[in-house]
């Protein structure tokens, strides 16, 4: 292996090992700061330890990242690009026979094929027949989107609208409040009630968790809203196991105890709101009062009264706020994007705000005021054929995108070339069969760029090797805490691995683009993404954060204003809304609608599916690994339900079992027990090619999950989705 230059590292470099400043990258608010041990004289990391440095993520790592070698050097690693032999279809491979379905090539060759391919069909069929598909398989700013949106930019390649995770809940916070701002991890320690609704702290924000466990040893109750027994909840002073997509219900139901007992904090309302009174008329309407709440929810009506009077009288009965930890698992139904409104709303009935440690935290993003503008380069799409900004496809729709999409001229053309990065579509995407049914098609080209031999590279034409954290250098963000980060290379790409940037400035040289800014370095896109946006009201709080510094320091907070005792206070005052009204609006008011798929409207599939992601697992990342099959090998191939519903059925522990509905069907197997309520049964997602499902189909939970989209943001709508249970056949 090539040996790595010293001035890659940002320590010193001198004697066996050395020691480089990194960022993890995946999708996680915690965005740890680690640090990689790497030999000299051979160039491989030897060790992964979390910064101890690093205010937030403190020195220690999560049980996914802590393993993080066997991923780098995995035997499995994709290192050379691929070509799909000529006569093999396009289709699910067994784990460790995909060299019999593809052949090494060379970059030049593989570079100069995808060139040539989008070349004619653009050609044949317009740009806009050509899709990038990608997600935060990387959240670096850099591998997250800069080349890679500038090449398709210019090409003039259809927009993709990245929906996937986060767009509801973000449409939510931005409709309330015009901003994203949320009180720090730190300030979790101050908090006298912590409210965890749908957020698997434990499970996937673990960062967070010491400053929880702080607030409670000073006398602080925690409690978990969620349909699922998560390890949070295991963990909680009080488990609430609301029925799924209720939660907007739930928060007005809060709204109307706290308006009718009047413990909202007038003087904050009057300060800070628009359109209160419309909100207290909705609010305390009868539908929402917690004993016909209860009916809907399955939160007891006294549960709902106790949270309610808890909720808004903390601070006064014991000199700290509450606070609420909103995850995206509340906005993935039908009607998620109201809920999350609706919970937004809370702590601007309370005046939660006022005091730090209070409020609530979806993401802690929207503070970072990196220029995105100039790395990506949006003003591209005006010099692409079209001569105009492309049309937009909602990831969240791909199977729609990919099977039947251009069948109507308003549509534009079909899709015929699909190029997929940081992500694992054919896992992750809803409504799975049609996904798979559209990458099965001859007539489609497929390039993936991949670290592994993933249910996406399956179906691929194309195969480039990507590389991991280890391998490339970026800046990074974060979404649960406030700290500007550089993650530096550590070791030299293995193989023949290439970063997005490199992949996508070579392409856009072969397809003749001769803008300038296709041949930005790394550190050329770094000072752009830190570069300082007057227009921008925050960029004051990039103040003296440059590469330079980063370099040195490894991560530096940002600088927010303070107030006369040194505090930093969001919505404190109406000066930090950015909303039309200038306050945080509460109207529209949000209206309770049950999703379509759920018990409200259950006939043929009476069951509440949970599509739950595995704790230690990133979404689909990390469970092709051994050492992270076996921390969850308690739940593979596994089907959770409750006694109520297994009895009827004649299902006990251990039968397998069909799950089904319109869409699909998996064969799993049946365990019953506490972790879900009655009427709701839940499954883990995993690689489809991974064969939990035991019917051999070569389908995970998402063969199941629809295509329907959320309320507003136009999001994914996974804990939406009605199944029925059969015992399988006995020959099975």
């Amino acid at each position: 292996m090539e040996k790595i230059p010293a001035e890659l590292a940002n320590g010193a470099a001198g004697g066996a090992t050395r020691v480089v400043h990194a960022v993890c990258s995946h999708d996680c608010p915690d965005s740890c700061g680690v640090l990689i041990t790497v030999d000299n004289l051979s160039g491989k990391a030897t060790k992964i330890q979390g910064d101890p440095a690093h205010p937030v993520t403190r020195g220690f790592l999560c049980g996914k990242v802590a393993k993080y070698l066997d991923r780098v050097y995995s035997p499995d690693r994709l290192l050379y690009p691929m070509r799909r032999k000529p006569g093999i279809a396009k289709g699910p491979l067994a784990q460790g026979r995909e060299l019999d379905a593809f052949e090494r090539i060379s970059w030049d060759d593989a570079l100069d094929t995808i060139a040539t391919r989008l070349q004619s069909i653009s050609d044949e069929f317009g740009p806009e027949s050509i899709l990038p598909y990608s997600y935060a398989g990387t959240i670096g700013q850099l591998g997250y989107g800069s080349m890679d949106r500038r090449f398709f930019h210019r090409l003039g390649a259809s927009q993709l609208d990245r929906t996937i995770c986060a767009s509801a809940g973000g449409a939510a916070l931005l409709s309330v409040y015009g901003v994203k701002l949320a009180p720090p991890p730190e300030d979790f320690a101050r908090a006298g009630l912590i409210i965890a609704w749908g957020a698997n702290i434990h499970g996937n924000n673990i960062h967070l968790w010491p400053f929880i466990e702080e607030a409670r040893r000073n006398g602080a109750k925690l409690v978990v809203i969620d349909p699922y027994r998560t390890r949070t909840a295991a963990l909680a002073d009080q488990h609430l196991a609301i029925n799924p997509g209720t939660d907007a219900l739930l928060a007005l139901s809060l709204m109307h105890v706290i308006l009718r007992d009047s413990l909202e904090n007038s003087a904050y309302i009057a300060a800070t709101t628009h359109g209160f009174a419309e909100l207290r008329a909705h609010a305390l309407k009868p539908e929402h009062a917690p004993e016909s709440a209860a009916r809907i929810t399955g939160i007891d009506a006294e549960t709902i009264t106790g949270l309610a009077h808890a909720y808004a009288t903390t601070q006064r009965l014991t000199g700290k706020p509450a606070v609420i930890r909103l995850n995206y698992g509340i906005q993935r139904s039908e009607n998620g994007g109201t809920a999350a409104r609706a919970v937004a709303m809370l702590p601007l009935l309370t005046g939660a705000w006022k005091h730090r440690g209070g409020g609530v935290q979806l993401s802690v993003s929207g503070s970072f005021p990196f220029n995105n503008d100039d790395l990506q380069g949006p003003d591209l799409m005006l010099s692409s054929p079209l001569g105009r900004p492309a049309r937009v496809v909602n990831m969240s729709e791909l199977g729609h995108a990919l099977t039947t999409l251009g069948e109507h001229e308003e549509d534009g053309p079909p899709v015929k070339a699909l190029f997929v990065y940081n992500s694992n579509a054919a896992a992750v995407a809803p409504n799975q069969n049609a996904v798979l049914r559209g990458m099965k098609r001859d007539d489609l080209f497929t390039v993936v760029h991949e670290q592994f031999f993933t249910d996406t590279a399956d179906y691929a034409d194309i195969l480039l090797p990507a590389p991991t954290f280890f391998e490339t250098k970026d800046v990074q963000g974060a979404y649960g805490h406030l700290f500007v980060q550089v993650s530096n290379q550590a070791i030299a790409p293995l193989g023949e691995v290439r970063n997005n940037v490199a992949v996508f400035s070579e392409l856009a040289r072969r397809m003749g683009f001769t803008e300038a800014c296709f041949s930005d370095s790394v550190d050329d896109l770094i000072d752009q993404t830190l570069a300082p946006q007057p227009h921008d009201p925050r960029a004051p709080w990039f103040a003296g954060i440059d590469r330079a510094r980063l370099e040195r320091e490894g991560h530096v907070p940002l600088q927010f204003p303070v107030d006369a005792n040194g505090d930093t206070l969001p919505f404190s005052d109406a000066s930090w809304f950015r909303t039309p009204s200038g306050k945080g609006e509460l109207v529209p008011v949000p209206v309770f609608r049950a999703p379509q798929e759920s018990r409200a409207n259950a006939s043929d599939y009476p069951l509440e599916f949970l599509p739950r992601k595995a704790d230690n697992f990133m979404n689909s990342t990390f469970a092709n690994h051994p050492t992270h099959q076996r921390m969850e090998s308690r739940t593979a191939g596994i089907l959770e339900m409750h006694a109520t519903d297994a009895a009827p059925r004649g299902v006990v522990n251990g039968d397998e079992v069909d799950i089904f509905n319109g869409r699909g069907r998996i064969r799993l197997l049946a365990h019953i027990g506490d972790k879900v309520g009655a009427g709701v049964v839940a499954a883990r997602l995993d690689w489809a090619k991974l064969g939990n499902d035991l019917s051999g189909s070569g389908a995970n939970v998402n063969a199941l999950t629809s295509e329907t989209l959320t309320d507003i943001g136009g999001g994914a709508t996974f804990y939406s989705t009605l199944v029925e249970v059969r015992k399988a056949p006995a020959h099975a």
